[in-house]
């Protein structure tokens, strides 16, 4: 049985690492950036027998708005339905309730965010973003 906790306490900070520095959106990332993450978002990990078997992260305000990022899902335990489980756990937590607006990004899992509500974006015109130019290199690289 996989259990979700949001106690920092619990994060198993060298698979968290290993993870993001390992995926598509973060190559390489460095671990104090890591942990800066952790130390400034509401973070969630699940567990199989005390092993860290996946990890999400909320930025947000708790009030208005929140960013759901990092959901990551050791490949053992994919296709199972534990990322979707993750980010519901924020949609459906007592601290988000009322938040306008959720968003998050991804590549390729369109299909298991719908499922839970999340649409493209409304007002895409409206959206605009600053691009550290090292991040940049790495977006222009994951075409």
């Amino acid at each position: 049985m996989i259990t979700l906790s949001d106690d920092k306490a619990r994060l198993q900070i060298d698979r968290v690492h290993g993870w993001l520095a390992s995926s598509y959106w973060s190559p390489g990332i460095d671990r104090a950036l890591v942990e800066r993450a952790i130390a400034g978002s509401h973070c969630l990990g699940a567990y199989r027998d005390g092993i860290q078997v996946g990890y999400a992260r909320a930025i947000t305000d708790h009030a208005t708005f929140a960013w759901i990022a990092d959901v990551w899902i050791d490949a053992d335990q994919r296709g199972e339905g534990l990322g979707r489980r993750m980010v519901s756990w924020f949609i459906e937590h007592p601290a988000f309730q009322g938040i306008r607006r959720i968003a998050l990004v991804t590549r390729d899992a369109h299909g298991v965010y719908q499922q839970i509500g999340f649409e493209p974006l409304a007002r895409p015109e409206r959206y605009m973003e600053r691009v550290d130019p090292a991040f940049a290199q790495i977006l222009q690289d994951d075409r």
